[in-house]
């Protein structure tokens, strides 16, 4: 069941490991936008994960089985898009509407209060004029 594999040499993973979690710091102070700062660290933090699943998690020696995880998501990603891109078209300006919803109205727990007294006074009103 366990294959042989060649020596994976772990202490250099380790040292590239702790090289890009010390670029990651460098960068979280560096005084750059945030932009750049967040493409960077994001890219910093995949390439870490990379280096996890393919040596410690041992995905590296699993060609056909990590092909079959990535490529099944992707794939299934790609037909939903596909064949709800013409759906989110036609429907997007109407979504409101289709639900029927025309304006929403924001009304305080106060408002609510006086709005019912002033439904009670009319019914008062219309007792009087019998």
């Amino acid at each position: 069941m366990a294959e042989e594999h060649k020596d994976t040499n772990y202490m250099a993973i380790f040292w590239w490991l702790l090289a890009l979690t010390v670029l990651e710091v460098l960068a979280a102070i560096s005084p750059i936008s945030q932009g750049a700062k967040a493409t960077l660290l994001v890219v910093m933090a995949l390439a870490k994960a990379i280096l996890v699943a393919m040596y410690f998690m041992h995905l590296r020696f699993e060609t056909r089985t990590l092909a079959a995880i990535v490529v099944t998501p992707l794939v299934l990603c790609v037909f939903l898009l596909v064949m709800l891109f013409p759906d989110m078209l036609t429907h997007s300006s109407q979504t409101a509407k289709s639900w029927g919803v025309e304006k929403v109205k924001k009304v305080d727990a106060a408002d609510a209060d006086d709005e019912d007294d002033d439904d009670d006074d009319d019914e008062d009103d219309d007792d009087e004029d019998d």
